[in-house]
């Protein structure tokens, strides 16, 4: 299991006071040093955090990997295309959503979902669709072409005892495990901490997990540096 590292949340804090600091290209560059294997960022349509500046500098400096969210509009394909991450992540959008609130309907908006897939693979770039763990989600996101599934978690983060997260662990295995089996890719996240990464490392079939809140509120106390260090041990 790999950590790529989300690093929207300190465009957050840069544009809180609407300045140029914290740069969030120079939080990328320490966490690639820090032992991260990617870097994942979200450039949202009203660019609330991460922007368009941002996006070209990362792309320019990264060493790693670069996972780009996105929701699948006109013109975020367009900005996709001239950036050429790696990887897409495409992943529902709200305007008023504090942070994505659940997973793609793939099953329902196959159609159109299947033509940005097309789009971003006829450039060479892999596709991964944030979806919950669910068989139909998962056989839907096979059936339009993509790469790569990044499973939900924010289910089993938020689980209120010790019961509920272990039958959450288990419903996500099992839809790991039946991704793999059509031969997609399984990535994870949101919500994943310090905690709750420990038991969540058993579903050996997760190829990389993205951390972002966490580990940006735990560099607030420690430094950056040694925050990644810290989740790149508990996540390897």
């Amino acid at each position: 299991m790999r950590l790529t590292v989300n690093i929207d949340h300190i465009a957050t804090l840069r544009e809180a006071r609407g300045g140029v600091e914290p740069d969030p290209v120079t939080a990328a560059q320490i966490c690639e040093l820090a032992g991260a294997e990617g870097i994942v960022c979200h450039l949202r349509e009203d660019r609330r955090h991460i922007n368009d500046r941002d996006l070209r500098l990362l792309r320019e400096t990264i060493k790693t990997k670069l996972d780009l969210e996105m929701a699948a509009t006109e013109e975020i394909i367009r900005i996709a295309v001239e950036t050429l991450p790696e990887l897409v992540t495409l992943v529902p959008e709200k305007r008023q959503e504090l942070t994505t609130e659940g997973g793609l309907d793939v099953h329902g908006h196959r159609h159109f979902l299947r033509d940005a897939v097309r789009e971003l693979q006829k450039h060479d770039i892999a596709v991964s669709l944030f979806v919950d763990p669910v068989q139909e989600q998962i056989e839907a996101s096979r059936e339009i072409g993509a790469n790569k599934i990044e499973l939900h978690t924010g289910e089993y983060a938020n689980a209120r005892n010790e019961h509920d997260a272990a039958e959450l662990l288990t419903t996500l295995k099992t839809a790991a495990e039946f991704a793999v089996s059509l031969g997609l890719g399984v990535n994870a996240g949101h919500g994943l901490n310090y905690v709750n990464i420990k038991p969540f490392r058993i579903i050996q079939q997760v190829e990389e997990v993205s951390i972002g809140h966490a580990l940006i509120s735990r560099a607030v106390f420690v430094g950056l540096d040694r925050a990644v260090r810290e989740m790149v041990a508990l996540v390897h």
